[in-house]
């Protein structure tokens, strides 16, 4: 299975588990992690969810082959059901990154409580270097959290950046050697059993109230604007000269 899940001491596991294709995202898999979120919301077992993904690589973002296959197609694709999945999550969410984050495998930590990033961490939002446009509310969040002027060197010119900056700009909360990030992350999910778990939901529930319509607002508009950009020549041509393991050429456009 490419997406692994358990529960112990309170703490419900998603782990990405994909290794031999650098952890890429698959419409099915979006489909486990949404289905995964979702029973962890319900269990009244579980007082948090921890999401991880294999040592040296957290996820490569979409897997491209089977994205171009069975693309997204409106608001209840796998991929937006995920996104719901924890957008609506009232338990705490708790990350641990080691190794590449790519597109959605750095979006989605906008969306999670607690997130702790390996010192070779590296993460990016390449969506218009395929052609694409930025996802999962990042055009609102990122500017919120970085300002325009870095939100532009990371969502237009797509520029990578290391563990220490997505602590500097509030994406993470702390930066850890690689092989203390998931224990570390783990033992600050596991707090939240010694805590009374209404007050946390209600308090996660508060902290969001403000902004959940906006979230809502930017994915859906974000979300019509990425339907037309995958369609587009752009995107073809970007995807076409991935798969052709060539740089693309955008002179012509």
């Amino acid at each position: 299975m490419s997406i692994k899940t358990g529960l112990a001491h309170g703490v419900a596991t998603i782990e990405i588990a994909r290794p031999e294709k650098k952890n890429a995202l698959t419409m099915a898999m979006y489909d486990d992690m949404a289905a995964a979120l979702k029973a962890a919301a319900e269990n009244p077992a579980v007082r948090a969810a921890l999401i991880t993904g294999q040592p040296g690589i957290f996820t490569s973002g979409n897997d491209l082959e089977d994205f171009v296959q069975r693309p997204p197609q409106g608001m209840d694709s796998p991929v937006f059901r995920f996104m719901k999945a924890l957008l609506d999550c009232d338990k705490p969410v708790v990350v641990a990154v080691t190794g590449a984050a790519i597109g959605i495998g750095t979006t989605m930590l906008l969306h999670c409580d607690l997130v702790y990033v390996a010192d070779n961490a590296r993460l990016a939002m390449p969506f218009v270097g395929l052609g694409l446009v930025p996802e999962y509310a990042s055009s609102l969040v990122v500017p919120a959290l970085m300002g325009r002027r870095k939100a532009a060197e990371k969502l237009l010119l797509g520029d990578p950046f290391t563990a220490e900056e997505a602590v500097e700009c509030g994406i993470a909360n702390a930066v850890l050697p690689a092989d203390e990030v998931l224990p570390h992350a783990r033992r600050v999910a596991q707090r939240f059993t010694a805590l009374p778990p209404s007050a946390v939901k209600q308090a996660k529930q508060l902290m969001k109230r403000w902004t959940d319509e906006q979230v809502m607002n930017a994915i859906t508009i974000e979300a019509e604007a990425f339907g037309k950009a995958l369609r587009s020549p752009e995107a073809r041509e970007a995807f076409q000269a991935f798969f052709d393991k060539r740089k693309p050429d955008f002179s012509a456009f």
